[in-house]
């Protein structure tokens, strides 16, 4: 299992600062917020994307993923979010990055016709991407919280720089069980994302361990190179303790989860 952190969990914190956090704590990787509001976002020029690769080749930190919100599924024009695709891309490959994260965003469509609209914007961008060698990745999450529903989308484009971000709390969500998001999501699968809360009705991040979310189920039978990053919500929720001071203890949790059963 090869250990990332979102920061997310770290809202606007410098990248210098997140590097030291990952190295420090034993992370072999970080899940990079691509949002205009942080210090890494498509607008960077390229001497300070170059400046961001430097700071994490000298850690020997990975950049995992530029994690975009380019909704794939939303109604509209398709020029748009191409060009939001585009841009992520870029800067994943400027970056060294393997991932690019975007959202399905359906809202009120019928399933059907948000599906469509999903596969065929990321089936357009497929060959760019591959050609950068970057994946893009949809995540389980708001209209299609089911592994089911990702993988139906993924599936349908059939290209292999298209594939799946696996997040936990939203599939608990959904109602699927571990084992069924693991199943339909493995063929596709780029990462894991995990986190912890006390309920479905209080969504506020705990410490790894300390809530409901069957973190042992969902890592159970992973592949062992494969990425789990903890995505701490803390920009959504201020009140929250402050990621740092529990990044040791929720790597050492981690590995616990993911230590092969005697």
């Amino acid at each position: 299992m090869k250990l990332a952190f979102s920061t997310l969990g770290v809202p606007g914190m410098p990248v210098a600062e997140v590097v030291r956090l990952a190295a420090e704590h034993g992370y072999r990787g970080v899940e990079l917020r691509a949002h205009p509001e942080e210090p890494v976002h498509p607008g960077l020029s390229s001497l300070e994307r170059a400046d961001v690769v430097e700071a994490f080749k000298t850690a020997g930190v990975e950049i995992l993923t530029v994690a975009g919100y380019a909704q794939v599924a939303a109604e509209g024009d398709d020029e748009a979010v191409s060009a939001e695709l585009a841009g992520l891309v870029k800067l994943a490959r400027d970056l060294g990055a393997r991932y690019v994260r975007v959202f399905p965003g359906g809202g009120d469509q019928d399933p059907a016709d948000a599906d469509a609209t999903a596969a065929r914007r990321l089936g357009a961008a497929a060959p760019a991407a591959a050609d950068m060698g970057v994946s893009i990745l949809l995540e389980t999450h708001d209209t299609h919280r089911a592994g089911a529903d990702v993988a139906r989308v993924v599936g349908t484009v059939g290209h292999p720089r298209i594939g799946a971000i696996w997040d936990v709390l939203h599939t608990w969500l959904a109602g699927e069980a571990p084992e069924a998001s693991n199943a339909v999501l493995a063929p596709h699968l780029g990462y894991v994302q995990v986190k912890d809360v006390a309920s479905a009705d209080d969504l506020t991040p705990l410490p790894l361990g300390a809530g409901v979310l069957p973190l042992a189920a969902c890592l159970d039978g992973l592949d062992p190179e494969t990425w789990v990053c903890w995505e701490y919500e803390k920009r959504w929720h201020p009140g929250a303790a402050e990621l740092p001071g529990l990044l040791g203890a929720g790597r050492d949790h981690l590995l616990r989860l993911g230590a092969p059963k005697q």
